[in-house]
């Protein structure tokens, strides 16, 4: 930033109407050259309204748009492009069968003087430009089956041949791996050395503090807070984000330990993972960390019945129960919510009462029917408990925010009455005031003497929530560590395959 020049792009108090509905009421943003600008808040806050008026996809009803202190207004994405603007989503928009050159060049590719495309000059423009990103990529290799990883880079690559100098991001690390994450951000620190003004949209705090510079936060369609990231602290953050004081952000009581509720002995599954065993009591909460493909989810589906195990016994409650079927894992007390929601825990084209009592619609049949009265009375009462915000529960449960539909897979567990609680990332893709009000809800689940296991990729999730740490590296527990002695460089380090040594010394 510098006292002379105008920001890259400026926005000053842009509102934008849907019929009755004000999605953005004061959108404010200052985007300066070599800078990483976090925008934050809670899903409905206006971030997704903001970011398409500066993309061109929407129109502001009233507010100015400046770039390089002129203003602008851009009817479409195409003239937004050509000042400069590049968006990169969480979900890339590329042509699977056509190759990562062939994707960047779409619609411009040099030509010959037979309008023949010069494939040879267009791929070496593009190997020259993956090279300046430090990526190990092709530009004839085809993009179907590419990672989701590689492919946001093929969309950096893509902007950047366009001459972008503001790079919006939104949500770009939701899917990607830790490794992964940090070749992104690598990047993205190169792309500051380079000038470029970078809008960067996340709800994980922690890659706030670890890449921005500064932060504009937003709620209810209002900027709310501008802030240098250095000056601020995570329940600073929270705190603006909400519109209240948060006592804790993560509210984990002292719980004294029942009887052991969930014992796994054993359990192995060929090339996948190998005699893992422990025990989560009630009141606990355990958390199973690693890194991604260590087989943290793969236990938590073995347990449950969903994937086939070699060997291994599992007990819920000191009974030993019959693997490889889920129906009777449920009858035993253990409940699962699936790492992704989405796909694994919801029928989204079903209302939200219906996926609220998918677990229990045996107990609420009446005359060989389903009571719809009974239905929404326990979809309210469990909605009610969660905080779910939901006008309508006979609404498609599609239409919620990730927050809430995590409420509703919650509640549709919850309502089976089990002993044990698996919950696999219990916050990923949810804002940070949802992510408050699952942990307050898990806390007082472990009060009233529920066990808890909770696998999280998240670390400050798994050292504010965890009772005990269950680290796993390459298929197998690699430490057991006591929430007192427990870190990020020591559960690191486990996940990494450090020796007991080297774990002690990280204590």
């Amino acid at each position: 930033m510098t006292d002379n020049k105008p920001p890259r792009l400026e926005l000053r108090h842009a509102s934008k109407s849907f019929g009755r509905v004000r999605a953005l009421g004061d959108g404010s943003l200052q985007l300066w050259p070599g800078e990483v600008h976090a925008l934050l808040g809670e899903n409905g806050a206006g971030k997704s309204t903001l970011v398409k008026i500066l993309a061109g996809v929407h129109q502001p009803d009233s507010g100015e748009l400046l770039v390089e202190g002129i203003a602008r207004r851009f009817a479409n994405p195409a003239e937004a492009r050509d000042a400069g603007l590049a968006v990169i989503y969480q979900e890339p928009t590329l042509f699977a069968d056509l190759s990562i050159a062939e994707n960047i060049y779409m619609g411009r590719q040099p030509r010959d003087g037979l309008r023949r495309i010069r494939y040879d000059e267009m791929n070496r423009e593009v190997d020259a430009l993956l090279s300046t990103l430090g990526v190990n990529l092709r530009a004839e290799r085809l993009v179907r089956g590419l990672s989701i990883a590689d492919q946001q880079v093929v969309e950096i690559a893509k902007a950047l041949s366009l001459n972008a100098n503001v790079l919006i991001m939104d949500e770009p690390t939701a899917a990607l791996s830790l490794p992964e994450v940090e070749r992104l951000f690598a990047i993205v620190r190169a792309l500051r050395e380079r000038d470029v003004a970078i809008l960067f949209i996340t709800h994980r705090l922690d890659e706030v503090f670890a890449l921005t510079q500064r932060m504009t936060i937003m709620r209810d369609g209002v900027k709310v807070f501008d802030a240098l990231t250095a000056d601020m602290t995570i329940d600073a953050i929270v705190s603006k984000m909400v519109g209240r004081d948060l006592d804790t952000f993560y509210p984990k009581a002292d719980v004294a330990r029942g009887e052991v509720r969930l014992s796994v002995r054993g359990l192995t599954r060929e090339g996948v993972f190998k005699n893992v065993s422990f025990d989560v009591h009630a009141g606990e909460i355990v958390a199973l960390a690693g890194l991604v493909g260590a087989g943290r989810s793969e236990v938590a589906r073995a347990i449950f019945g969903i994937d086939p195990v070699d060997a291994g016994e599992v007990r819920i409650a000191g009974k030993p129960l019959a693997l490889g079927k889920p129906a009777t894992a449920v009858r035993a007390g253990l409940a699962l919510v699936p790492e992704d929601r989405r796909a694994q825990g919801l029928a989204l084209e079903l209302s939200i009462a219906r996926n609220a009592s998918l677990t229990v619609l045996g107990r609420l049949v009446k005359h060989g029917l389903i009571s719809a009265k009974s239905e929404s009375t326990l979809a309210a009462d469990w909605g009610k408990r969660l905080r779910l915000k939901a006008s309508d529960l006979d609404a498609p449960v599609g239409t919620l925010s990730g927050g809430n539909q995590q409420k509703v897979v919650l509640g549709k567990w919850l309502a089976t009455n089990p002993k044990v609680l698996i919950i696999d990332e219990p916050t990923r893709g949810i804002d940070v005031g949802a992510k408050a009000e699952v942990y307050r809800t898990l806390a007082d689940l472990v009060r009233e003497g529920m066990a808890v296991l909770m696998i999280s990729s998240e670390l400050p999730e798994v050292l504010g929530m965890a009772d005990r740490v269950l680290v796993m590296h390459e298929g197998r527990i690699s430490a057991d560590i006591a929430r007192a002695d427990a870190n990020e460089e020591r559960v690191m380090s486990a996940a990494l395959g450090a020796s007991p040594q080297a774990l002690g010394r990280a204590a």
